[in-house]
This record gives C-alpha cells, sequence and structure tokens, in this order.
C-alpha cells in the first residue's frame, strides 16, 4: 500500500499528523534522500541525524562563547547585585581564650585571628596572656641563625688573654713535680676523715733488706712537706718545719721531727701547706729561668742539681701517691711517659755512684776483673733495657762512676718494664723477685739491681 491511505492506516490520525509523518519521511524539501527511508543511517535533517525542525538534536552542539559572538560585553550592573560579605562567626569567650596559643604561633585562620585580635582590645586578661605567649614564641624561635660566627674564637681568646694574662711557662725540669703534685691533689680532693686516718706503709730498701714505716694517710703528705722543704729552703723559701730542729738535714730525719712536734696526728689540715709549698716551688723555678737548674740541693748525705732534685721530688709524689691509693683501694695510673722517661734516666744516673757506694761499704764484692779507668774513659758496662712506655737503653758503668759507657766493654744485659724498673728503685719491689731478663756476668746483674734498690729511702 503506497501514498497518504498506509499512513492512515497505521496511526488513525487526521489529515495533519498525514503530512507531518510525510514531512519527517522526506526530509525538509519533501525530497526523500539519496538512500531513502530505508538507509541504515535514516534521513539526515538540519539539526542532525534522524530529527526534524523544532527537535532537539541526539548530541548537543557546543555552546557558543559571548567572546565569539562579536557582541559588546554586559555592563557590570547588568549582572545582578553583587552577594553581600559573609557575617564573621561569633565565638564565645573561652573559646577566643583557647585559640591565644594558636594566635600566638600564626596558626589560626583568617577569621578566627580576626576573632581574637578583636577580643584582645576588649578583654585585658587575654591580652596579657596574649603578650606572654608572643614573648615564649619569640624564645623559642630566634630570627637569628645557629652558626658560630668565624670570628667568634679570637675575639674569646682576645678578651680573655686581657683579662687574665698567660701562665709563665714552667721549665721542662719541673713539669713532671707540676703534674705528679697536681695528680696527688686531686686525689685527695674527696677524702674524708676516715680516708685521711688511713693506714698506709712507707717501704723502702736499707742495706741488703727491706724496711718500712707504718703512718697514714695524712701522715705520708706530711712527710711529702718535710722532704720539698728541702728544695724551698735552696730556693730561699720558708721551711716548712719552722721553729722545728731535726737531728740531721735528711728526709727521714727532717719527717720524723715533724712528725714529733705535731701535737696530734697530722689530719687533713696538712693538706693546705703542702699544696701551697708546691705552687710555690713551681711558681719559683719559672720566674728565676732556666739557670737556676743547676743549683746544688743539699739532701744532708749526697747534693742534686735542682733540676735533678725537681725530678727526685716528682719521683717519690708518684711513689707516696701509689701508697695512699693503695690503702684507700683505688686505682692510680703511673705518669705519662715523657715524665716517666725523665724518672727511669735520673735513676739510671744515679747508679753508678751508688754502685760505688755500696762498694766502698763493703755490700757489694769487687768484681774478678775489676780495674779503674780515668774519668771519661770507656769501661766495663752494662745495658740496661727498659721496655714499655717511657724506656729506652743505658750503657752503665761497672768499674768507676766517672767512667763512660762503652757497648764495646759490654758484660751483661738488663731488660725491665719501666713501672717494674721505677718500683725496684722506690724500695716497694726486692731485687732477688724483679721481673729482669739476664743476660752476662751474674755478678754484675745482681749489683746493679741491688743498687737500684739502694736508690730508695723513706
Amino acid at each position: 500500500m503506497n501514498g497518504p491511505d498506509r499512513f492512515d492506516a497505521h496511526d488513525g490520525h487526521g489529515e495533519d499528523g498525514d503530512h507531518e509523518e510525510t514531512d519527517n519521511a522526506r526530509g525538509a524539501s519533501g525530497v526523500p534522500d539519496d538512500g531513502g527511508s530505508g538507509a541504515p543511517g535514516g534521513p539526515q535533517g538540519p539539526d542532525g541525524p534522524g530529527r526534524g525542525p523544532g527537535r532537539p538534536p541526539r548530541i548537543p552542539m557546543p555552546r557558543a562563547s559571548v567572546e565569539d559572538s562579536g557582541l559588546p560585553l554586559p555592563a557590570p550592573a547588568d549582572l545582578g547585585d553583587a552577594a553581600p560579605p559573609p557575617v564573621p562567626p561569633v565565638f564565645e569567650h573561652r573559646v577566643l581564650k583557647a585559640l591565644l596559643g594558636a594566635w600566638a604561633l600564626a596558626a589560626c585562620s583568617a577569621e578566627e585571628a580576626t576573632a581574637v585580635e578583636e577580643h584582645l582590645g576588649a578583654c585585658g586578661a587575654c591580652a596579657d596572656e596574649a603578650r606572654r605567649l608572643r614573648e615564649a614564641v619569640g624564645l623559642l624561635q630566634r630570627p637569628e641563625s645557629l652558626d658560630l660566627d668565624p670570628g667568634l674564637r679570637t675575639r674569646v681568646l682576645q678578651t680573655c688573654l686581657e683579662r687574665r694574662p698567660p701562665r709563665i711557662p714552667v721549665p721542662d725540669w719541673a713539669a713532671a713535680y707540676d703534674a705528679e703534685t697536681a695528680r696527688l691533689d686531686a686525689l685527695l680532693q674527696d677524702f674524708g676523715d676516715a680516708e685521711w686516718h688511713a693506714p698506709v706503709r712507707l717501704r723502702w730498701f736499707r742495706g741488703d733488706e727491706s724496711t718500712s714505716r707504718r703512718t697514714t694517710v695524712a701522715g705520708v703528705i706530711a712527710h711529702l712537706l718535710s722532704v720539698d722543704g728541702l728544695v724551698a729552703v735552696a730556693l730561699g723559701l720558708d721551711d716548712p718545719l719552722g721553729d722545728v730542729t731535726s737531728r740531721r738535714p735528711t728526709p727521714a730525719s727532717r719527717t720524723e721531727a715533724y712528725w714529733r712536734a705535731s701535737h696530734f696526728p697530722p689530719n687533713r689540715a696538712v693538706r693546705a701547706p703542702w699544696r701551697e709549698q708546691s705552687h710555690g716551688l713551681v711558681r719559683t723555678v719559672s720566674f728565676t729561668g732556666s739557670g737556676v737548674g743547676r743549683m746544688p740541693v743539699s739532701y744532708g748525705d749526697f747534693e742534686l742539681p735542682l733540676h735533678d732534685a725537681m725530678l727526685d721530688r716528682a719521683f717519690e709524689c708518684w711513689v707516696h701517691a701509689e701508697d695512699i691509693a693503695d690503702a684507700v683501694d683505688y686505682p692510680y695510673d703511673p705518669p705519662s711517659p715523657r715524665h716517666l722517661h725523665r724518672m727511669i734516666d735520673l735513676a739510671a744516673r744515679m747508679l753508678p755512684t751508688a754502685l760505688a757506694h755500696r762498694r766502698q761499704t763493703g755490700l757489694a764484692a769487687p768484681a774478678h776483673h775489676r780495674h779503674l779507668v780515668a774519668a771519661g774513659e770507656p769501661g766495663r758496662s752494662l745495658r740496661l733495657e727498659i721496655e714499655g712506655s717511657g724506656g729506652g737503653e743505658w750503657l752503665i758503668p761497672l768499674d768507676s762512676p766517672a767512667a763512660k759507657g762503652s757497648a764495646d766493654h759490654e758484660v751483661a744485659h738488663v731488660a725491665l718494664d719501666g713501672v717494674e724498673f721505677c718500683r725496684l728503685a722506690a724500695g716497694h719491689v726486692p731485687p732477688q723477685e724483679a721481673a729482669a731478663g739476664q743476660v752476662g756476668d751474674r755478678e754484675a746483674i745482681r749489683d746493679v739491681l741491688y743498687a737500684a734498690a739502694s736508690l730508695s729511702r723513706m
């Protein structure tokens, strides 16, 4: 069936419906498209496929912009009235007070900060609290850099030197005494009454036997004070014994005289005069210069030049500091290697004289091949090898104190640890118990070990 009758039978509409459907089927011009109504794409209209005029397109077209139309932009008045400004929030007093910390740290929002600042103008208590918080924040967040000024060290040193002059340098031969007295004073610093009266046994070697003397920690410091007084007298300083006289000007006699003159056993009060005297000795030798080092210091039975006497006093200070440390069960280290080497060198240089004295008193038998040599000439020698820190080697002349040690005339070799040798020279280790490596003439080795022990005294 063709024509209008087909549409009437299908729709059942009137004439107007027939024309509408016909127009849709034929397109806007009333003529069918090339593909016909049966084409897969359907009829094409001006608004898109399958749509006639007046109907919305199946896919919306892009919206046109005012700028693309060429027309003038609308005036601001045409946009309508502007939105009213937002009403600031209203906070209660307790909320504003709780916000003061965040406000001081600049951690509030704009609305909160405005509300807090308006509140501070009306509330004095919160204003004071806000001021304190802001000051605290300033201390926590310092604006300046934490890097040190490169010139700070120079300025500090210059200021220190202007207020306190540099210390007078201590001679090398007095540095060991300065260090050992300071170490002993540090040990005594925290002693109570019980420690000052702790028993101490002083030990030394007399003849071929060990001997000892019982005293206290305070008594040991009194002993050091008395013997150091020999150096003080040689330098023109006050004698710590004062009006007390001793039978002989020897270290032992002076110590016994000081102990007898004390009405009561020495106590902690003896520390102050001993330390003051040690400071005075170091200060005096530092100001007098290096030439004073050759000044003789009398020990009663013998003399030592001042530079050796100061080493001798440093050695005895260390030895007796160990006695005190043992009495109170406290550890105590040996001197520094540099100072220990000087002490060992002094003992090694004193060995030929001590050996000759023992031979004169019959304590050391003359060697079978002993012969006197002129001063400064080489003679029979013993090589003394000191191991450990501060050690070294020394050639000890055996036949004459004035002879010169010679490797070509070496008859024996003894090896000892440095601290062990010092304790032998202090009379704390018997010669027969010294752990020594021995090679060569046994009689010469025995004489030298006993001569080293004979260097000790109270």
